[in-house]
């Protein structure tokens, strides 16, 4: 990625002088031990200012006419927060585009994953733009990305499914789920017990029938969080078989 003090181009410095504007050193030490950036661990060289993302989210609502080109600008630094703050112009960009428009940033997205790297990226905006975007068309690409050897990537295919839930379109959750079954990191177990949850709260016997299908070979994490609306004494069988 490159540096903050060299990015380029001709991003709008008004948007990085009011990011810029409300840094917060103290915040910025607690997000970037909350968000693992130690050496080794997943968001390691991740660089924070400090800032909510109710405050991104306000700074973002006024940058909405910045071109993709500014975003990459922004996407492609070591700053969380100016990464951010792009995925959410995508977001806000997306509904009011044309169907080109909306190809465009569909690809735009696809084309920059490398820099959507931690688990707050990924699930900031990749239901609003990838889920959206493909819940009248075929699917593969999650299925693509899924079984890539990129963590994040796997989970923007199992998070990207939320769309498909809200419409009552269950099968590739649960088909991108057995991929990611026996996945070895807890941020896809946590991801994918997530979305099975979410299944359930739409139509029971479909989550009842994938867990006592698979809940022996589930992590305990992912488990924990498929059955976490259910009954004490339901969440409490599954967890003691």
């Amino acid at each position: 990625m490159l540096a903050y003090d060299n990015l380029k181009g001709n991003l709008k410095r008004d948007l990085k002088g009011d990011l810029d504007a409300l840094a917060n050193p103290a915040k910025a030490i607690t997000l970037a031990r909350f968000f693992k950036t130690g050496k080794g661990e997943y968001g390691e060289g991740d660089r924070f200012l400090g800032i909510t993302v109710p405050e991104q989210r306000k700074i973002a609502k006024r940058y909405t006419h910045l071109s993709l080109e500014d975003l990459e600008q922004l996407l492609q630094t070591d700053i969380h927060e100016y990464r951010l703050t792009a995925l959410l112009i995508l977001t806000y960009q997306f509904p009011k585009a044309d169907a080109t428009g909306r190809t465009e940033i569909f690809n735009f997205y696809l084309n920059h994953t490398q820099w959507i790297n931690n688990w707050d990226l990924v699930d900031v905006a990749c239901r609003q733009i990838l889920g959206v975007h493909l819940l009248h068309q075929d699917r593969m690409i999650l299925y693509k990305l899924a079984r890539s050897l990129n963590l994040w990537e796997q989970r923007i295919a199992i998070v990207s499914t939320l769309e498909f839930i809200k419409h009552e379109q269950f099968t590739d959750t649960l088909e991108i789920a057995i991929i990611l079954l026996q996945h070895s990191h807890d941020l896809i177990h946590k991801a994918v017990g997530w979305m099975l949850r979410e299944v359930g709260k739409q139509e029971r016997q479909v989550l009842v029938d994938f867990l006592d299908a698979h809940y022996q070979q589930m992590p305990r994490t992912m488990l924990r969080y498929a059955i976490e609306h259910f009954d004490e004494s339901r969440r409490k069988a599954y967890l003691s078989k």
